[in-house]
């Protein structure tokens, strides 16, 4: 009899195959588009830029960097229990994350090919990046007896819409905020390999690489398209996103502070870096940027992170479900309020900063 100890119980779909994970506010999201709009942007402003990006996508740095060596054939038995669960977590919500960039991206391939082809080309190339590390992360969850239907979760999955501008935002700084992610993780096993407790973690350097070369590839499509970043419209959406990342972010991995203690972070520690390092990236396209050194956009951070504990607490409780209802609304108030706050909080104008590189 397996020890339920050793092997967290997952619900299958079928045997070794997971369940997705149920969608919150906090899971990684699936993203569809105006395609019609995306075909008609104008983008010979920032031509020539976005033609040696596409020269970057097609040589192609880590052809043959996602490959298994021999560290990973051997049993992951040992990692069991809670360790277990949360590695199991960690995998399925980047795979996840990862197979949503390829299928919006290989979209946009496919709408774009005879109406803009120098766009399709990048997408169809960024695609590609993002399969690879989907299969890896798929594969990775292999090691512990269990992976993703992929197909399945592309139908089962519910997609936002976005307007092609907000969809720049987004996977702007998702790109961006996963290459200071995967960089700070990689340079900390670096320096205490003793904490690197699986192998993928190997792969981070290269891996961030291409979020990195993405990110640019949307920093040029903005600068291309003026509306996106020179208007007072931009700056309100800027600030917008930015907080929804980092927000999201921080929300999400100070409740999954045991899976950076694996690995020898202090999860609040290094959120408050990769989202600095972010915000910092993202002021060399963005018209404003956030205070995040201001200790008050932390503290109200934490507020919100007590009322996800007590949200939490509320769900798992024998409560009845319509009287859940009303013990959660003053949380979610609670954490609204604290996301207007932050809102509100005097931004960094970095049209206004002399010297600035654009």
């Amino acid at each position: 009899m397996v020890d339920s100890l050793k092997k967290p119980a997952f619900e299958e779909l079928r045997p070794g195959i997971k369940v997705p994970a149920k969608d919150t506010i906090l899971t990684p999201r699936f993203y569809t588009t105006d395609f019609e709009e995306m075909a008609k942007m104008d983008i010979s402003p920032n031509e020539d830029e976005l033609k040696a990006i596409l020269e970057e996508f097609r040589i192609d740095y880590n052809r043959h960097h996602f490959v298994r060596d021999a560290e990973f054939e051997q049993s992951w038995e040992h990692i069991d229990g809670e360790t277990r669960r949360l590695f199991i977590e960690f995998l399925e919500r980047s795979c996840t994350a990862e197979f949503s960039g390829f299928l919006l991206y290989k979209e946009l391939g496919r709408r774009l090919k005879d109406k803009s082809p120098v766009l399709a080309e990048c997408f169809n190339l960024m695609a590609r990046d993002e399969a690879r590390h989907a299969g890896f992360l798929n594969k990775a969850l292999s090691d512990f007896s269990l992976s993703l239907d992929l197909g399945f979760l592309t139908k089962s999955k519910s997609y936002t819409f976005f307007k092609p501008k907000f969809i720049f935002y987004a996977t702007y700084l998702s790109e961006k905020i996963g290459y200071w992610r995967y960089i700070t993780i990689f340079r900390h096993l670096e320096a205490n390999p003793e904490d690197r407790v699986y192998p993928i973690f190997r792969f981070f350097e290269n891996w961030c690489q291409d979020e990195n070369r993405h990110g640019d590839f949307f920093d040029a499509i903005m600068r291309a398209q003026p509306n996106t970043l020179n208007d007072w419209r931009a700056k309100l959406w800027s600030r917008f996103f930015l907080l929804s990342v980092f927000v999201t972010m921080y929300l999400n991995d100070i409740q999954r502070a045991d899976f950076y203690a694996i690995l020898g972070l202090n999860a609040r520690d290094y959120d408050m870096h990769v989202i600095k390092k972010t915000n910092e990236t993202a002021g060399r396209v963005f018209p404003v940027i956030l205070d995040v050194e201001n200790p008050e956009f932390y503290n109200r951070l934490d507020v919100c992170v007590k009322n996800n504990e007590k949200l939490s607490a509320i769900a798992n409780s024998n409560t009845p479900k319509f009287l859940q209802f009303f013990q959660k609304l003053p949380h979610y108030v609670s954490s609204g309020w604290q996301f207007l706050r932050l809102y509100l909080m005097k931004p960094i104008d970095m049209t206004a900063l002399e010297g600035t590189v654009r």
